[in-house]
């Protein structure tokens, strides 16, 4: 899937590619962290890239919790019980709140799917964007910068 999403972004009017790495940033699993190496590794100015795969990803995530946020107070339903996964992302919810599992959890699942569950058993959804925003610069600047600095060691 990265090397498609790559060779499309390639295959882009150059003055475009922007937006391609954007849309790469909304994909859950690709996300910023993986969109803006894409753009960067393509030829897209770095900080253009950066930024693009964030603005994607924090546009895709913030939609999702939206939707979710309607969903659950539209659907609740407290008397369900939650499935065994559901569970221990509750109790790592419980243990490491909003901050932590934003921070934390993108190593486990995308943004968008972490965010929508911490909404969907009652998170605030104003926090949950904010601190998924908060991750969503922080891994995407870390692997940008990462990618940044693989590229000028590749040139260089």
């Amino acid at each position: 899937m990265f090397a498609d999403i790559q060779e499309f972004t390639a295959s882009v009017d150059p003055l475009w590619q922007w937006l391609a790495v954007m849309g790469a940033g909304a994909i859950p699993f690709v996300e910023s962290y993986g969109a803006g190496p894409i753009g960067i590794f393509v030829g897209v100015t770095p900080i253009v890239a950066i930024l693009a795969a964030i603005i994607g990803n924090i546009a895709s995530m913030t939609i999702v919790v939206l939707a979710t946020s309607g969903a659950r107070d539209k659907l609740k339903n407290a008397d369900k019980p939650q499935s065994p996964r559901r569970q221990r992302f509750t109790r790592a919810f419980d243990k490491w709140g909003v901050p932590g599992v934003s921070l934390l959890g993108q190593w486990i699942l995308p943004s968008q799917i972490t965010s929508s569950i911490m909404v969907g058993i009652g998170a605030s959804k104003q926090k949950v964007i904010v601190w998924q925003i908060i991750s969503i610069i922080l891994w995407g600047a870390a692997f940008g910068g990462l990618a940044w600095a693989a590229v000028a060691a590749l040139r260089g």
